[in-house]
């Protein structure tokens, strides 16, 4: 099913999928799947949200994916629907994925289980930070060319605004705002978290990062000012 969806140019060489998703089928967070075409052509692609036929058509139009990227351990509904569209693509994942999924899928890269240093192919274009520290063993993807920034659950910007402007739902805008400057975020990364050096180590590398953009896959792009808005989100973690 493809209702809703909307899809855009972010920026050069980046497109977002997002769409309406209610989590626990009450809240209004949104989806969002993020591609970014490589400089030598091929494209990598966080998949997050279903492969409907108008996400498959743009993709076709980008190029050859060649990486799924599944960025924590509870996105993961959806890429078995991108391995089988994709299966000479590389499907990277963070550990603990396989066990909460019934298909047999195969990867090509676990986070977490990996070496520190593992090389998968897409480090000349885009760099990344595995939290092991956070509840859902999230990753941050940093793409230096635009100074973007994608991740799940790592960083919300709520309200769903974009995510719900093509389709109904009962004031999805009224929703408890989850944004990086308000206490409820800040919370809520303090609540989320079982390992407290290993969180200041990794927040410490994505506030390094260069980045202006973030891309969240629940709530609006940050268009600016990203590096700020994690600063804020993390603070407890900064310092």
């Amino acid at each position: 099913m493809s209702s809703g969806i909307i899809i855009r140019e972010v920026t050069k060489d980046i497109w977002t999928f997002s769409r309406p998703f209610a989590r626990y089928g009450v809240f209004p967070v949104g989806g969002r799947s993020t591609a970014i075409k490589l400089s030598d052509g091929d494209v990598w692609v966080l998949a997050s949200t279903p492969l409907c036929d108008q996400t498959k058509a743009k993709l076709g139009e980008l190029g050859n994916v060649k990486y799924i990227i599944g960025a924590d351990l509870v996105h993961n509904l959806y890429l078995g629907q991108f391995q089988k569209a994709y299966p000479d693509a590389k499907l990277i994942a963070p550990e603990g994925v396989m066990d909460r999924i019934d298909e047999n899928l195969r990867f090509d890269g676990l986070l977490g289980r990996d070496p520190p240093d593992a090389w998968y192919g897409f480090e000349n274009d885009i760099k990344y930070c595995y939290f092991s520290g956070f509840s859902n063993r999230d990753a941050a993807f940093f793409h230096p060319a635009s100074k973007t920034m994608v991740q799940a659950d790592l960083l919300f910007n709520l309200p769903a605004k974009e995510q719900y402007s093509k389709t109904w739902s009962p004031n999805p805008f009224k929703f408890l705002p989850l944004n990086p400057y308000s206490s409820a975020h800040r919370k809520f990364v303090n609540s989320h978290h079982d390992h407290e050096e290993n969180m200041r180590r990794d927040a410490k590398t994505v506030a390094s990062w260069d980045f202006d953009r973030v891309i969240p896959c629940h709530g609006d792009v940050i268009e600016t000012g990203g590096n700020a808005a994690w600063r804020a989100a993390y603070q407890d973690f900064l310092n």
